[in-house]
């Protein structure tokens, strides 16, 4: 847990966000135990702008990863994974631990079916 925490802290320093000034870091634990991070990239469009949680799993897919053990997340207050980001973790992710990490070395430890309880998924597509 704490190198995933790292990894994520880490990836924040590389935050592109000129307008909210939010920076967000994350990292992602795949089955063979590779951490591969992500962090936030704002657009002025700001419905163009991807997350780190999503930057992080996509770039494990692209890598070759579609199996994931666990996700940590770190910004300057704890804050949790947006609602989109929420439906991306459990449909690629499944049911994983889920660490947020403050700059207070606080760690918030969760899963990712706790932040999306009756979560929609691809079995209700059939």
């Amino acid at each position: 847990m704490e190198k995933l925490i790292k990894k994520a802290r880490l990836a924040q320093k590389n935050s592109y966000a000129p307008y909210s000034k939010y920076k967000v870091g994350a990292a992602i634990l795949t089955e063979d135990d590779t951490i591969i991070s992500g962090c936030n990239v704002e657009s002025s469009s700001y419905g163009l702008t991807c997350c780190a949680e999503r930057v992080a799993i996509y770039s494990a897919i692209t890598k070759g990863h579609n199996k994931f053990k666990a996700l940590a997340i770190f910004t300057e207050n704890g804050g949790t994974p947006c609602g989109a980001c929420r439906q991306v973790i459990w449909d690629l992710c499944g049911d994983i631990p889920i660490y947020i990490a403050d700059e207070n070395a606080k760690v918030y430890e969760t899963t990712s079916k706790n932040l999306l309880p009756d979560a929609f998924d691809g079995s209700m597509l059939k």
